[in-house]
Parts: C-alpha cells; structure tokens; sequence
C-alpha cells in the first residue's frame, strides 16, 4: 500500500519483447529531470492556485469529465453488475467514483501525467484504487527504455512500485512531442499567457493601492528659478507624501503644498489604456489552451458560438468527451488484467444532456433505417447485441 514505506516488494519484470528504438530513449531520458524549468508545483501554483482563468477552466473540465455516467461492456453484453463496476462506485473508503476521477483528471490537466494506484487483490479485482500525486513520482525507465517501476517520493521517503505481469500503477499521460516518460500539460503550453494574466492582475492592484489615480509630479520652483530642495526639504516632503497621501485609505484627501511645490498630475498612457484589453487576450489564451469556450468562463469579447448551448455543446464534443473517453479506456483495460476478462470501460453518452439533441437525431436516422437489421442498428449506437441475436 502506498502509507507503507516501509515494506519494499521485491519482485523483478519479466523479460518482454522490446522497440528497437528503446535502448536510445533510455540513453537520451536517464539521469535527467524530465519537467522543464517551469516544473509542475510552480505552474500550479501560478496556473491553478493562483488564477483565475487557469483554476476554472481545469475544475470545470474535471467536474464534467467526473460526472459521466460509465458503463462496462463486451462484445455480447452490457454489464450491470460486475466487480470492476462495484469498485469504480466506491474505489476505496474516503472517495467515491465522481471524486475519483475528478482527481485524476484533475492530475492529468495540470501536470500531463495520472496515476492510480490499486491496492490489494492479488487474486481477481483490486480492493481500493487510489489516485496520485503527480509531482511526486518518477518514471524508472529500464535499459530497453520502457518503464520497470514507478518511484514515489514524499520528503526523505521513497516507495518503488515495480512494473510486473500487472502492475500495480496505472499511469495516463497527454502527448508530449519531446518526452518518452511524461506528458505535457495545457499549464506548460499556456504559461506565457498565464504570466501575462497574472502581471496584469498585480498591475491592477498597484493601481487601486494608489487610489485608482495614475501617477503625477510635484515640481518645485523655488525663488529666482531655483529648481532643487535641500536634503531636509527633500526627506520631509517624502515622508509627508507617504503618511497622508499614499493608499487607499488616503484616497481623494486633498493636498496641501508649500510655497513654491506644484502638483502635475500624469493621465493614462496610451499603453495603461490597453492594459485591460491585454489582460483579456490572455485569459482568452488559457482558455484556448485548456480548451475551454471563453464564454463558458464570462470573459468578455469573446463571440466565437451563437449562443450559450452551442459553446456548451462544444465543450462537451470537442474538450470533455475525447479526455474521459481515453482515460476510461486506459483504466478499464488495465483493470481488465486484473479480471481475466476482455472488457471496455467507457462513457455513457444517452446520458450526457448536452448531447441530447445529437442523440435524438441519430437514434431516428438509425430508426428510419429500414435496410438495416436490428442487430446492425445496435451496433452503429454502440450497443451490445441482444441475448437471442448473440446466440445465434
């Protein structure tokens, strides 16, 4: 189990077929840090915790990626009732199947890697599955280059979960063009943009620290053209400024100037002007990369879809249904080895409510389909065959 650091199992990896290709991926990845210098823990602090964008474009994603129904089929039957369902409903004693998964794609979104660690069952289905952090494990690539265990760390301790016939981790990772062990996350590639998100935000606060008034000068014109203050003046003029003109809490209180001090204020540049527009295409650019419709999020200007159910839809199609489509694929089929059994573990889309207009036009293009048999019209829905069609 994972708590016991103590205990370290011992067992070795079987000798399996290889790529010819792998002996170089192990030379090219070992000894390396595989995350680049924006390492995870930083990206989510900056891009999760600490915006705005990035924070509701990956709970919004989880969340609806979490509550799809799953159902567990084969190629004759749709499942019920089976031990790898009753194990996804309560996958162990803190968390249920929509905390579950809304974890791992939690994981998945803000690092590019997922990891399920199953937890007893050496003989049939596993007894609890617990999801991982991703910052804490390391891939132990082997000589051939594939993966031989799995090395968890937190502090000074370590735990090496060893890659066998059925291994007890589950790692998901995105595409990562330039990596063979991890994935690339959508915080890596909308990091600039997340900067820029970010600076504009701090900007803003600087301003209203300031009244919400741009800055000006106090130019000094002393007697016959004399332009500069004794370091006396100066420092008393600074510490007047500080104490009774400078915040929020001295906001609109007027100021008295001495002989000889002028106030000129400074209006907005040009470019403090843009500086909200700028802040917009950035949150616009998380968005994107998240692959989330800016107007799911309220951001302003955006008018890519129609209306509110046509970006809904989209989100569902194009974001939330490839996502959980393969991380349930991924983990029914490592599950699968556990079981013995040939089994795909995958959404249910009658069930999704932002398709329901796709689905009642397809199911009545299937139903005029007169050319068709009953038996072929569930399979183009997706649905197993019927007990007496599978007999036969």
């Amino acid at each position: 189990m994972l708590l016991d650091f103590l205990r370290r199992e011992t067992a070795t990896a079987p000798d399996t077929k290889a790529s010819a290709t792998g002996p170089v991926m192990a030379w090219h990845g070992a000894g390396r840090v595989a995350w680049s210098p924006r390492d995870t823990v930083s990206l989510t602090r900056s891009g999760f915790a600490g915006n705005p964008v990035g924070f509701r474009s990956v709970k919004l994603i989880a969340e609806a990626a979490a509550a799809l129904p799953l159902v567990l089929q084969n190629a004759s039957e749709r499942f019920e009732a089976h031990p790898l369902l009753a194990l996804i409903r309560s996958p162990n004693m803190a968390q249920g199947r929509a905390e579950l998964f809304e974890a791992l794609y939690s994981q998945l979104l803000l690092s590019g890697n997922g990891y399920v660690e199953a937890v007893g069952g050496a003989e049939g289905a596993p007894l609890e599955l617990h999801v991982l952090r991703s910052d804490r494990m390391n891939v132990v690539p082997g000589a051939d280059g594939w993966p031989v265990g799995y090395e968890y760390a937190v502090g000074a301790r370590k735990h090496r979960f060893d890659v066998g016939e059925r291994s007890l981790i589950c790692h998901i990772k995105a595409f990562h063009p330039q990596d063979d062990h991890y994935g690339f996350s959508p915080l890596q590639a909308a990091a600039m943009a997340i900067d820029v998100h970010n600076s504009a935000s701090r900007w803003s606060k600087a301003l209203l620290d300031n009244a919400a008034r741009p800055s000006g000068a106090i130019v000094y014109r002393g007697a016959e053209g004399q332009g500069s203050l004794s370091a006396d003046q100066y420092d008393r003029l600074i510490g007047e400024m500080e104490s009774h003109h400078q915040g929020a809490r001295n906001a609109g209180r007027p100021m008295l100037l001495e002989g000889g001090l002028d106030w000129k204020p400074m209006g907005f540049s040009p470019s403090d002007m843009e500086f909200q527009k700028t802040k917009e295409t950035a949150a616009r650019e998380i968005a994107l990369a998240f692959g989330v419709p800016p107007m799911l999020l309220g951001i302003q200007g955006d008018a890519t879809y129609a209306n509110y159910q046509e970006a809904h839809r989209a989100f569902f199609r194009l974001t939330v249904l490839p996502l959980a489509t393969r991380v349930a694929a991924t983990v029914g089929d490592w599950l699968a080895g556990y079981v013995g059994e040939e089994v795909t573990l995958k959404p249910d889309l009658d069930q999704v409510p932002a398709l329901a207009g796709e689905r009642d036009a397809q199911w009545a293009r299937v139903a005029e389909a007169d050319f068709l048999s009953e038996a072929e019209k569930r399979a183009l829905l997706g649905l197993p065959p019927l007990q007496g069609d599978a007999d036969e």
